[in-house]
């Protein structure tokens, strides 16, 4: 009797690697995304923070001169810019995550493939195996029973 070799073990291990790194990197990019919405979330409210103090100062009724409003107006239009950054680095984080997915998919639908030839070849060589113990037990059947009747 021999013992069941599956010829593409080495393939199937590569594959399941293949599958775990994909997996790394799309927990990686899962980590970035949490960032980047963090990120969003801090600028958005960085934003409000400094359109409410521009607001309070211009509804206090008090004189204000002109470069301090400029000043004040460049400071909102810098929080804006971080918050379309922000927003920018989100989009790339989520198509990341979606790229990273499919990358996932596709390693995982590899490595599931070479598992289920695996099996199935294990099956065969089982079945195999069993006919020849089979063959062989009415070999020693028939010469015993040969003898027998002799």
């Amino acid at each position: 009797m021999t013992s069941f070799r599956f010829r593409l073990e080495r393939v199937r291990a590569v594959r399941e690697r293949k599958e775990q790194l994909a997996q790394e990197q799309l927990a990686r990019s899962l980590s970035r995304l949490s960032d980047s919405q963090a990120g969003v979330r801090d600028a958005e409210a960085e934003l409000q923070r400094a359109l409410d103090e521009q607001r309070r100062i211009g509804g206090t009724g008090g004189t204000i001169g002109g470069a301090d409003l400029v000043a004040r107006q460049a400071f909102v239009e810098r929080v804006e810019q971080q918050r379309r950054r922000s927003e920018q680095q989100l989009q790339h984080s989520e198509a990341d995550v979606a790229d990273r997915n499919a990358e996932l998919v596709t390693a995982a639908s590899e490595h599931e493939m070479l598992i289920r030839l695996r099996e199935r070849r294990r099956g065969e060589h089982e079945r195999e195996q069993a006919r020849q113990e089979s063959n062989a037990h009415d070999e020693i059947a028939a010469v015993r029973f040969g003898r027998s009747v002799a």
